[in-house]
């Protein structure tokens, strides 16, 4: 299983047998604490005490450390270490307490056994029940291909422990976010979210080594890109930022400006169609979806991650801003009572994890480069989702986002700052490249009989099929209704 997760950790490898019931194994992407992260961590207080092994980052470790018994902590300075100190004092119950994007699985000499993830997802966790022993994984992938047929996605948000069962402890949505900004002025909450998100991209830098953001040329990454180029040009260094595109396509362009205005070292990869082509298959076999429109953005995604690693090790993103801020155009053609779209709003972020999120992961951690999105910091969730939803709505031109426009007012050049929206698969050029290839691979008739197979999943297109059959090749035995958000029953 290991092995077949190398790209994810290509820095270490451990392993671990707890207690003779329990296999632990990590493949190691060193981002903080280069040279005293190696996990499993723990195991060494006796038989009650936990090895743990986890992916991701908690970014609140160094307030857990003024918290917690600084002898639970171990050795270890890295974040992780903060995962197993809450272990230590609190148990599975103290897990509420970890801040960031983390999957983790820890067992004791003793028989315990805990598993558990982030409130959104960030990071994925898969697992697999059999009628032996139960598995876990980050990616689908690393199961045997006889374990496949009962993998699952484990829910975020929640933990499991053989004597417990599954267990919730936190929503996507934090439970205390709710309306209370009547009779403020539009100046004060833009102000409060400037300060939420800005501060959230600050903490997304913790890093001992250098951190970079993806420029798409959007809002978003801009937005994101303005604050990490500002905090690091306050420390002397000079933020990377990477783009990509076919040739003078919007979203190179506009990426290409926004570097340009922030002062950034800028990095580009140019899309070319037949490169995009040949990555096709194993682009599906990454992404672990067959999804048309997640394949189609996953494709400049992963020259881009290509890129990147060659020059950083992690990199911050824009995901999550068109959820929590009213985005997407058919929000607003669909949903026009503000309850109405808040509870859309809501829906949305509780599926990124096997979305955008999943889309996002992949693509850069088989480059051995990790993703941050600041926009789904658990502040940041907390108070876009106080803001009424008559604050989302469109401006009189039709632009979406208007709020969190005038929010960083001057932070970029004034027609970027309002640049319409285009989704990545249109403005990098993708979907030109990639849509049309299906219309001479497969044939109508094929498409027919495809759809009408007993047991096929939903295929809305041509394209669709031609990464349904790349992704049955890759994953013979999963089963898409339960590890796919899209077909997911439960």
């Amino acid at each position: 299983m290991l092995d077949r997760l190398a790209h994810r950790g290509p820095d270490d490898s451990g392993s671990r047998i707890v207690g003779g019931h329990t296999w632990l194994g990590h493949r190691r992407l060193s981002i903080v604490d280069l040279d005293g992260g190696h996990q499993p961590l723990g195991g060494t207080a006796g038989d009650d005490d936990w090895s743990l092994v986890c992916n991701g980052e908690i970014y609140n470790h160094e307030t857990l450390r003024e918290e917690l018994p600084d002898a639970s902590f171990g050795s270890s300075s890295s974040d992780s270490a903060a995962a197993l100190a809450v272990l230590r004092t609190e148990g599975p119950d103290g897990l509420h307490r970890l801040r960031g994007m983390w999957a983790l699985c820890a067992a004791t000499p003793g028989g315990r056994f805990v598993a558990a993830r982030d409130a959104i997802g960030v990071k994925p966790l898969y697992w697999a029940r059999t009628d032996t022993a139960v598995h876990f994984a980050s990616e689908l992938r690393a199961f045997h291909p006889d374990v496949q047929p009962s993998a699952e996605i484990f829910p975020p948000g929640c933990w499991w422990t053989p004597e417990d069962g599954l267990r919730r402890f936190a929503q996507p949505v934090p439970e205390a976010a709710g309306d209370g900004w009547g009779g403020v002025s539009e100046q004060v909450v833009e102000k409060a979210t400037f300060e939420a998100v800005a501060d959230s991209v600050r903490r997304h830098l913790m890093a001992d080594v250098e951190v970079g953001v993806f420029l798409s040329g959007g809002l978003d990454s801009s937005l994101v890109a303005a604050v990490a180029a500002d905090t690091y040009a306050r420390q002397g260094r000079r933020l990377k930022t990477f783009a990509v595109g076919t040739e003078d396509s919007p979203d190179l362009l506009a990426a290409r400006e926004a570097a340009a205005f922030l002062g950034t070292e800028h990095h580009e990869a140019v899309l070319d169609a037949e490169a995009a082509a040949r990555a096709l298959d194993e682009v599906v076999g990454c992404v672990e979806s067959f999804d048309a429109s997640l394949i189609r953005s996953a494709v400049p995604n992963w020259f881009l991650s290509e890129l990147a690693a060659r020059h950083v090790k992690a990199v911050l993103t824009g995901e999550g801003a068109d959820e929590l801020f009213a985005g997407y155009g058919y929000y607003h053609e669909r949903y026009a009572q503000p309850g109405e779209l808040d509870a859309e709003l809501r829906r949305t972020i509780g599926q990124l994890h096997g979305l955008n999120l999943q889309r996002c992961d992949r693509v850069t951690m088989a480059h051995g480069l990790e993703a941050r999105v600041p926009f789904l910091d658990r502040d940041v969730i907390a108070h876009a989702m106080s803001l009424p939803a008559s604050v989302k709505g469109l401006e009189a031109d039709g632009m979406e986002k208007g709020h969190l426009r005038r929010a960083f007012a001057g932070w970029l050049p004034e027609h970027l700052l309002w640049r319409r929206k285009e989704q990545f698969g249109t403005g990098s050029g993708a979907e030109s490249v990639l849509s049309p290839l299906w219309e001479t691979r497969i044939t109508d008739a094929e498409f027919a009989a495809a759809v009408a197979e007993d047991g096929a999943p939903e295929l809305r297109s041509k394209e669709e099929l031609g990464y349904y059959r790349t992704f049955r090749a890759a994953l013979p035995g999963v089963r898409p209704e339960a590890v796919l958000t899209r077909f997911a029953t439960a």
